[in-house]
């Protein structure tokens, strides 16, 4: 439950701004969750439709009608600017989280364009959840949530070389890792896991401070991970999530193991034409010594994606395996 309504909301009320409001206003429950999101990504977030299509893994024509609608229904409902009250903010808390994660999401890996993040798009929905953690500072998932922006956006600086390349997580020098974010990161998910119900944002949180604080790729605390995916899979059972765990899988028991769960994923029209179930696939076959298999998944990956970065990257993967192996 909320706990801090009331005269502890007009305490908060001054630092606040427009966008909150903004924020809370598109986020009524007349229009449905997905509608709630996807008009709140144009309005708040500034995402394109196409961007956000991506992240709802629907046809573009699809959102563009979607967002229209909600358009027009915010239009005819006559909604006050304002930030809503009790019960009525609770019902709208889901769908304001759900839209600060997308935005820092597509912020922190933009699913387009040539470079691999958009800063501006990830330092906002960290600033817009800080907004709603300072209102809400007794809401579990929403600690948890600002503790997951803060722990993932601490790897930034070391994602990218000098050239803008991309550099996955287990070769990037640790040391560029922001400790003062996953200090915060830590201790805010520290103080929201005790006070349950423990969702979805504190449990992505809990495992990206299991990576943060592995002094190395080889150090990192798998079989944890493993469990926390596998706690995951159950309060939000998702195709992304389930790509995920099988990676977690395929760390702790090996890539056949790893490799078995993507076929049942294979069948899941949502994932199974995202470039990143084929990276997965291509990686977890180039460890099993399947080199023409993985080389082929690279290439397939890389032409399901419009970000020019992971294009790149995903080609390398595949041209390293073209070459000869070295000479003994």
């Amino acid at each position: 439950m909320i706990t801090n309504t009331g005269g502890s909301l007009e305490r908060h009320t001054a630092d606040t701004d427009d966008t909150l409001i903004l924020l809370f206003m598109c986020c009524h429950p007349a229009l449905s969750l997905s509608s709630q999101i996807a008009l709140t990504l144009r309005a708040v977030g500034g995402l394109t439709t196409a961007e956000i299509a991506r992240g709802f893994l629907v046809p573009e024509a699809t959102m563009t009608r979607r967002i229209s609608r909600a358009k027009q229904r915010i239009r005819n409902s006559g909604f006050p600017f304002a930030i809503p009250r009790g019960p009525e903010r609770t019902e709208r808390l889901a769908a304001v989280l759900h839209v600060l994660y997308l935005t820092f999401t597509e912020g922190y890996a933009s699913t387009s364009g040539p470079s691999l993040q958009r800063v501006e798009l990830s330092t906002e929905a960290i600033r817009l959840t800080r907004l709603v953690h300072r209102l809400l500072p007794e809401e579990p998932e929403v600690t948890g949530l600002l503790a997951l922006m803060v722990l993932t956006d601490a790897r930034r600086e070391a994602r990218t070389g000098p050239d803008g390349a991309l550099i996955p997580m287990a070769e990037q020098d640790r040391s560029r890792w922001n400790t003062d974010y996953i200090d915060e990161g830590i201790a805010l998910i520290s103080a929201a896991l005790p006070h349950g119900p423990t969702g979805p944002y504190q449990l992505q949180a809990a495992i990206a401070a299991l990576h943060d604080e592995a002094s190395s790729f080889e150090t990192t605390d798998w079989p944890q991970i493993l469990a926390l995916y596998e706690l995951l899979l159950q309060v939000s059972a998702n195709p992304v999530v389930a790509l995920n765990h099988a990676v977690a899988v395929a760390m702790v028991q090996g890539h056949e193991a790893g490799l078995q769960l993507l076929s049942g994923l294979a069948q899941e029209e949502r994932i199974a034409e995202d470039h990143r179930f084929h990276a997965v696939r291509a990686h977890l076959l180039e460890m099993a010594g399947q080199p023409d298999a993985a080389r082929a998944g690279y290439l397939d990956a890389a032409a399901r994606t419009s970000s020019l970065p992971q294009q790149r990257y995903l080609h390398a993967r595949a041209a390293r395996l073209d070459a000869p192996p070295p000479c003994s």
